[in-house]
């Protein structure tokens, strides 16, 4: 992203499901369980509210936040895309990215496949995916901003701790609404405004930490049973990476790092991607050794891709490099998630 950014889950997270099946604690913030995954199958309706992440997904480009709109910056090439095309909004009809003027015609039946201005609703599993996706990029956002602010660079670490409040929050706050979560919208942009204004006061430190519990609360009104569900954490692990190989590729023009904030984007929903993916390994390891093995080199060798909060001089690796990390890790996701769904049907 280039200046706000985030991702909206919703196909994607359908589609894996209906196959198979874009961190803590007890049931819900009011200890009223919410309804269990496995009794609450996803649906999808063309209606109204998000859009997926998944890479064959459609993409509503009235209402996708910046972050997924990076897809079509990646795929194009073309520098600030993303914030184009939602100034340009509303749009009627995916054809009107070429009569306003946002792309060309050329350039549009390169992504057409992916343009929509349909709308779905998530129900079931995929709703929960979707949420904890979203929460789970706050938590990236943050965590990169941590390693900035840790750095002495409270510049470059603002607009990560405003992406968390200034799009992820607006797109998941019903959500929260509906788990009873307490709100928490005040201390993102107490922390937001602080960090602007005085970054070197004392009270960072402590509006940090108590922004990334809020997160952590939030997370944790989902069931712990559901959030150590290898199947149920692989599906939000590859709705961040699909995010992270996105703004990556979005980051990088002409073989260089053309856009920092996108780097570290990615960066940061990578590392807590594998943060979550550690918490299921030895359950993977158990029921697929091989698809664990895969999993765990393939998230090696994307760690090397952000060696550091700052961007390198030169990529480590292309985005088609990291594409293919992405996709093995997927495939390999994807292979545990059918596994489990057989035996539970047997």
């Amino acid at each position: 992203m280039i200046k706000l950014r985030y991702i909206c889950l919703a196909i994607t997270a359908c589609a894996i499901v209906s196959l198979s099946s874009c961190s803590d604690g007890t049931p819900t913030a009011n200890n009223s369980p919410l309804p269990s995954a496995a009794n609450s199958p996803a649906q999808v309706t063309e209606a109204a509210s998000h859009n997926s992440h998944g890479s064959k997904a459609k993409i509503n480009i009235n209402t996708a936040i910046l972050s997924e709109l990076d897809k079509f910056e990646a795929k194009l090439g073309v520098p600030a895309l993303s914030n184009k095309i939602q100034a340009s909004r509303p749009y009627a009809a995916p054809e009107d990215l070429v009569s306003k003027k946002v792309i060309t015609q050329e350039q549009f039946d390169q992504i057409k496949d992916l343009v929509s201005v349909q709308e779905v609703v998530l129900t079931g599993e995929a709703k929960d995916v979707d949420y904890m996706t979203k929460l789970g990029l706050m938590k990236g956002h943050l965590l990169v901003a941590q390693e900035l602010l840790d750095q002495n660079q409270p510049k470059q670490a603002e607009p990560h701790i405003g992406h968390p409040v200034e799009e992820i929050y607006v797109d998941v706050e019903d959500q929260l609404n509906e788990r009873k979560v307490k709100e928490f919208k005040t201390t993102l942009v107490s922390l937001q405004d602080l960090v602007k204004s005085n970054p070197k006061n004392a009270k960072v430190k402590t509006n940090f930490t108590s922004s990334v519990q809020a997160v952590d609360g939030a997370i944790a009104t989902l069931p712990e049973s559901q959030r150590s569900k290898p199947e149920f954490v692989l599906q939000v692990i590859n709705e961040l990476l699909d995010a992270a190989n996105s703004e990556y590729g979005a980051a990088i023009a002409n073989g260089k790092i053309a856009a920092a904030i996108e780097y570290q984007d990615s960066r940061g929903f990578v590392i807590y991607a594998n943060d979550l993916y550690k918490s299921i390994s030895s359950q993977v390891a158990q029921t697929s050794p091989d698809a664990n093995k895969a999993i765990e080199a393939s998230f090696a060798d994307l760690l090397k891709v952000w060696p550091a909060a700052i961007p390198p001089a030169k990529p480590v690796k292309t985005p088609e490099d990291v594409t293919k990390l992405v996709k093995t890790i997927e495939q390999n996701s994807q292979q545990v998630i059918d596994k489990a769904s057989t035996q539970a049907q047997q």
